[in-house]
Order: C-alpha cells, then sequence, then structure tokens
C-alpha cells in the first residue's frame, strides 16, 4: 500500500513536483480521503460487470451512483439491463470514476477504481438509499418508482487511487470507509475562483515566502484542509509547489482568515 507516493511529474498540474529549490514536507490528505473526495464529488462512473453473454469478458456501462455514508456507490438500475442481468448470473463487479471536471491531461487526473460486489439494497436501508441518490440525481424522480428498477449497493472489498503520474496505491475497503470526504472538497472552486481572481499577487507572495521559489505569477490549483497547491511560473518555465496551512482548513470562513494570516505573517523579502 502507498499513501504517499512521490506526486505525479507533469508541471504545473496538482500533484505535479516542487521545484528543487522549493521542495517541502507539506502534509497531504491520505489516498483514503482523497478518494473519498473524488467519489463525493462525481456523479457517474464505468461500471464493469461479468457478461453473461460473452463469458469472462467485462462489460462496461454508464453508471450514475450516489454514496452512502461509508462510501458505497448506490446504484439504481433496471432489470432490463445488460449490467443488472451479469450481475445476477455473478455479483462481481468494479466502478471507475475520474475526477469531476478536469480539463488537462487525461492521465494527471484523479481516479479511482472500486471494486466489490454488487447486491440489492436491504429494505430496511432502501429509504436511505432512495433520499441519498435523488439528492444526487433528481432527474430520475421520474423512473424511481418504475416497477423494474431496483437500488443496489457496491460492497467494496478494494480500492485502487490513482492520484496522477506516481501517485498511486491500494486500499482496503474499510480503510476507504473510514475515511472522509475532504471538508473544502464543495468549497475549493470558489475558493480557487476567487484567490486567482482576486488575489494574484498575494499567490506570488505565498510561492516566494513560503515555497521559497522563485515566482513571476502563481495559480491555485488545488485546496483541501491541510493545505493547497500553486502552479508557479519562473520565466518561461512552470513547476509546482504545495504550501501547508499553519492549522486545519474545514468552512470557507475558516480559509479566508487562515490565508489572511497567513498572508500577514510572511517573511521579510517575500513580497
Amino acid at each position: 500500500m502507498n499513501q504517499h507516493a512521490a506526486p505525479p511529474p507533469v508541471p504545473g498540474e496538482p500533484g505535479a513536483p516542487e521545484a528543487p529549490e522549493g521542495r517541502s514536507e507539506a502534509p497531504e490528505p491520505s489516498f483514503a480521503e482523497r478518494a473519498r473526495t473524488l467519489l463525493h464529488l462525481a456523479r457517474a462512473g464505468t461500471l464493469s460487470t461479468i457478461s453473461r453473454r460473452h463469458p469472462g469478458h467485462p462489460f462496461g456501462s454508464l453508471m450514475p451512483f450516489a454514496l452512502d455514508g461509508l462510501g458505497r456507490p448506490l446504484l439504481l438500475i433496471s432489470e432490463m439491463a445488460v449490467h443488472t442481468q451479469n450481475l445476477h448470473a455473478d455479483s462481481k463487479a468494479s466502478l471507475f470514476v475520474t475526477q469531476a471536471g478536469w480539463t488537462g491531461d487525461p492521465l494527471a487526473a484523479g481516479r479511482v477504481t472500486l471494486m466489490g460486489e454488487v447486491r440489492r439494497v436491504p429494505d430496511p436501508d432502501v429509504a436511505a438509499a432512495r433520499a441519498a441518490y435523488l439528492a444526487r440525481h433528481e432527474h430520475a424522480s421520474s423512473w424511481v418508482d418504475f416497477g423494474d428498477f431496483a437500488f443496489h449497493r457496491l460492497e467494496v472489498g478494494d480500492v485502487y487511487f490513482v492520484g496522477g503520474f506516481a501517485a498511486m496505491g491500494w486500499l482496503d475497503g474499510q480503510e476507504y470507509g473510514r475515511a472522509e470526504p475532504d471538508p473544502l472538497g464543495d468549497l475549493a472552486p470558489s475558493i480557487l475562483e476567487h484567490m486567482n481572481h482576486d488575489h494574484p499577487d498575494a499567490l506570488v507572495k505565498y510561492a516566494r515566502g513560503l515555497a521559497r521559489v522563485t515566482a513571476d505569477e502563481a495559480t491555485m490549483i488545488a485546496v483541501d484542509r491541510l493545505g493547497f497547491r500553486l502552479r508557479v511560473r519562473t520565466g518561461d518555465r512552470l513547476h509546482a509547489v504545495r504550501i501547508a496551512f499553519p492549522r486545519e482548513v474545514r468552512t470557507l470562513a475558516d480559509a479566508r482568515t487562515v490565508l489572511i494570516q497567513m498572508l500577514k505573517t510572511l517573511p521579510e523579502g517575500s513580497t
């Protein structure tokens, strides 16, 4: 198991290595937390089942999903669907999910493969599954009560997380289930937009004063409860640095407070 593998060698992208002059030991969430966050933010993935028509071959289907409290994917599937028929013959399956909203190099994106068995949600759990699913897929209310549809759940046995090039590792299902999505996961886009649009000068100061790199420009490209990552331009060269928060940040207001505090405490000469 590799919880903190070397970051991917993709200059300027989340997970890219820091330049030698700016290399740091800034902590990052574990792979389990990052996997839970990725699944929390996504809405659909690829469900692979074992084909009845072509025994031994995987059969891939586009699959919207929601999550229960342990991060297990909840699926609303029809008895008429090929994947459902496959599952009746063999319940083993995997769900592959990629990082929501990623527009860069596909191989630098985060992705998760959940492996396990898909089983029908027990009657006592159906109401909770229905509420969780419709909260994420409101349009499904048009067919959620059709007689041939039923809720199923992927019982996660093993998880493979990839954070980009050279950042990957296996997690067991219990480790994944114990993790929590990052509290800034839903808030990250607004934080990035605000900092990049309204405070580009502050980002340069963070890069110079905290990461101790020569920076002409800096863009915040990722943020989580433990810190943030900057894409830094130095002349014609792009590289990335990670900067730790002085304490854990869990809300938008707290992020604003901490970022202002960090700016006020920058060492002399960083501006």
